[in-house]
């Protein structure tokens, strides 16, 4: 909308500068008794500076056009202050959005490569608030959560002080979806370290790593719901179900095997 662009100091200045031209002009046509478009003509002629002196003519138009002058004046910083906010309004508007202060119970999605877009757009479609942190500013998924306006926090989730500007300590559960199993489960490690009673799912590659790990996971924090998830076991089953003809009807994961239901 047109009103997002500019403030409303803004819009409220640009209208006072609208009433004090028409009360010029206004005053003009009284004074000098002339038609009011005439009286408006040479408001907008004093305002903007072009040259038409009131010599030899009466007081009033004299002062007039000094006070048209004046406020010619103020509105140059006014239009200037309009064409930066605008120019502002649009950075802010093709940027990625951050944060918010006071954001809570949402859900921290680590990873923007091909499966973390896919989850952004699911977690979107059930109204689940999110954001996301991905160390690439080039990944496919930025433009993704740039259009459905989702906050992103751009760093590696190694370094301090990432997972803390995504709020961490205030959401409802991570997910780590990079194609990277040392970070994905060094993020987790770290998060638990902030909240013992964190929701977590794990994306890992190697099967006897995550086997070690998701074990080692609900031990270490039993009250904590823990996931581990494979895509390749997840994925494979159905597609070799569907390449050998069979119709799947569901699949449901068990730790990290997947048991596949097909006709």
């Amino acid at each position: 909308a047109l009103a997002s662009l500019f403030s409303r100091r803004l819009r409220w200045s640009l209208a006072g500068l609208v009433a004090c031209v028409v009360a010029l002009a206004v005053a003009l046509w009284v004074v000098t008794d002339i038609h009011p478009l005439g009286a408006f003509y040479l408001t907008l002629l004093d305002l903007f500076a072009i040259d038409d002196p009131a010599i030899g003519q009466s007081l009033g138009r004299q002062i007039l056009q000094l006070l048209s002058g004046l406020v010619g004046l103020l509105l140059l910083p006014v239009l200037l202050a309009a064409v930066l906010e605008g120019l502002g309004t649009f950075r802010t508007a093709s940027a990625l959005r951050k944060p918010p202060r006071g954001l809570g119970g949402h859900v921290v999605l680590l990873g923007l490569g091909k499966i973390g877009t896919r989850v952004l757009t699911r977690l979107r479609e059930l109204d689940i608030p999110v954001v996301c942190v991905e160390a690439d500013p080039e990944a496919r998924g930025l433009a993704t959560a740039r259009r459905l306006r989702v906050p992103v926090v751009l760093g590696d989730v190694t370094q301090e002080g990432v997972l803390e500007a995504a709020k961490i300590h205030r959401s409802y559960a991570l997910l780590a979806v990079t194609s990277a199993d040392t970070t994905n489960l060094e993020a987790v490690l770290y998060a638990r370290s902030v909240r013992p009673d964190l929701r977590v799912v794990l994306r890992l590659y190697d099967d006897d790593f995550a086997t070690a790990v998701y074990r080692t996971l609900r031990v270490a924090h039993p009250r904590a719901s823990t996931r581990s998830r494979s895509v390749s076991h997840l994925a494979a089953p159905a597609f070799a179900g569907a390449m050998l003809g069979r119709q799947v009807l569901g699949a449901l994961p068990v730790e990290r095997r997947v048991l596949l239901f097909a006709s």
